[in-house]
């Protein structure tokens, strides 16, 4: 390793502090952060040297008892800890210090052959990937709650009638079960990307110093691919260290995945703001949102969703940086994208336990939303009564017969109603018993309850595919 390489290494694991304002004891720990603490890296490592004994030992490459002796001595218990951090701190190295105290615990005898033919990035990206994976299962198993949450909302709001919006202004009615159903919709592709990654992911590198297993000749690719069942793990094809596609396609999925987060979030925001009030984050008792205006109720858990979403997407252009090796490694990308993929990772677990949590315990106001359909005083039906009228004198001419009917109402302030009935091009063909059918929002909603309620089912057909 280069010294640059070997000081980027030694870096502790990154610790992402919570990205918050807010400590809200509500949210539950995923369980992600701390697999990336250093003594559980280090632990994922000695599995790789072990690992790695074990299938040199069958092919004749060590000692059956020298692979033996290392198995039983590669733990963290079995070593002298103060030893290692004394190690690193001497060899400004990240893995030596490991090495030789395995080596030192494993015995004169069969000592000598730890880390048999392998470089460090082999066994250190190889163990990280142990981590990755235990992490990988953590954020599918959120995301399954989330879409458990995601699905009862639709099906809650599968019919309640509010404002389409478009350009932040008041469209065509919806449902809010149809609102949630995009979400889902999109959530399924995130999870669909997650598993469609795995078989690119997660595999095991044992290819020596540059990867051509100079080390190993011809016995290399059986270590590798033995090594690899070991852990549970599929074996690069080519396994240059050089090779980072895999992670930024990683951290750009986790991004997609934030993009959704961060969205729906922003929506919950906007929607609990007073002059709209159509949702409400739940706030449990003795929840204080100012400590100088007590009747503050913040959007705690979506601000925290929203901040979190940034900081992953902005991730992103580091995870792409970092692709970028000179030669056959560069130790400083390896540090970068390191740094890129754990923090993502550990970030993607806050956002999602969040994200479940809101889209759990989330108040719907229906009263409120059909309050709102009321503000333009029916103009969010123009689309219905040009539609019919359209049936008799053609789309285009509808539509500029409703434009200028919308327009008058506008400006007089008058309901839309009251000047559709006193344009005579309007009532030559509809009554007034069908102008006000057509300008009822409950008879302008499409098929977004049918939506909601299909999409509230693909979410739950999620808790039958395992992994």
């Amino acid at each position: 390793m280069t010294n640059s390489e070997s000081q980027s290494a030694l870096t502790a694991p990154p610790e992402a502090p919570l990205p918050l304002r807010f400590t809200d004891y509500r949210v539950p720990d995923p369980g992600i952060r701390s697999l990336f603490h250093l003594d559980a890296r280090w632990e994922s490592w000695l599995q790789v040297e072990a690992a790695l004994a074990r299938a040199q030992a069958k092919l004749g490459i060590v000692p059956a008892e020298a692979a033996e002796a290392i198995t039983t001595k590669a733990t963290l218990a079995a070593l002298d800890i103060p030893a290692i951090h004394r190690g690193i701190a001497a060899t400004s190295h990240p893995l030596m210090a490991l090495i030789t105290e395995l080596s030192k615990a494993t015995g004169e005898q069969h000592g000598g052959w730890v880390h048999w033919g392998a470089t460090t990035q082999n066994i250190t990206q190889t163990g990280d990937l142990l981590q990755i994976k235990k992490a990988h299962l953590i954020l599918l198993d959120q995301l399954q709650q989330t879409f458990t949450a995601a699905a009862r909302l639709a099906r809650r709001g599968a019919s309640a009638v509010m404002a389409g919006r478009t350009h932040s202004q008041q469209a065509v009615p919806i449902t809010f079960g149809f609102k949630v159903a995009v979400w889902i919709d999109e959530l399924l592709r995130h999870h669909e990307r997650l598993r469609q990654l795995e078989s690119r992911m997660f595999n095991a590198m044992a290819g020596g110093a540059v990867g051509s297993f100079a080390s190993l000749g011809s016995d290399g690719p059986g270590v590798q691919q033995l090594l690899s069942q070991d852990l549970g793990l599929g074996s690069m094809r080519i396994p240059s260290r050089g090779i980072a596609d895999q992670f930024a396609e990683y951290v750009a999925v986790l991004a997609l995945l934030a993009a959704t987060g961060g969205r729906i979030a922003g929506e919950i925001y906007t929607l609990m703001r007073p002059e709209i009030g159509e949702v409400q984050e739940a706030s449990p008792a003795g929840t204080v949102g100012s400590s100088t205006m007590p009747h503050k109720q913040n959007p705690q858990l979506s601000q925290d969703c929203t901040t979190i979403s940034a900081q992953i997407r902005s991730l992103l252009p580091l995870a792409m940086e970092a692709m970028l090796h000179d030669q056959e490694v560069n130790g400083a990308n390896t540090a970068m994208m390191d740094d890129a993929l754990s923090r993502a990772i550990i970030l993607s677990g806050d956002l999602l336990a969040r994200l479940t949590l809101i889209l759990t315990d989330l108040e719907i106001d229906e009263d409120r939303m059909r309050t709102n359909l009321k503000i333009t005083h029916g103009l969010v039906s123009s689309e219905a009564v040009m539609l019919s009228l359209g049936h008799a004198i053609g789309r285009q001419h509808a539509h500029d017969v409703v434009y200028e009917s919308a327009q008058e109402a506008i400006r007089t302030h008058r309901q839309f109603g009251d000047v559709l009935g006193a344009n005579p091009t309007v009532t030559a063909h509809l009554t007034k018993l069908e102008i006000e059918g057509l300008l009822d929002p409950l008879n302008h909603v499409g098929l977004c309850q049918e939506i909601a309620l299909e999409a509230a089912a693909r979410a739950d057909s999620m808790r039958l595919i395992s992994h």
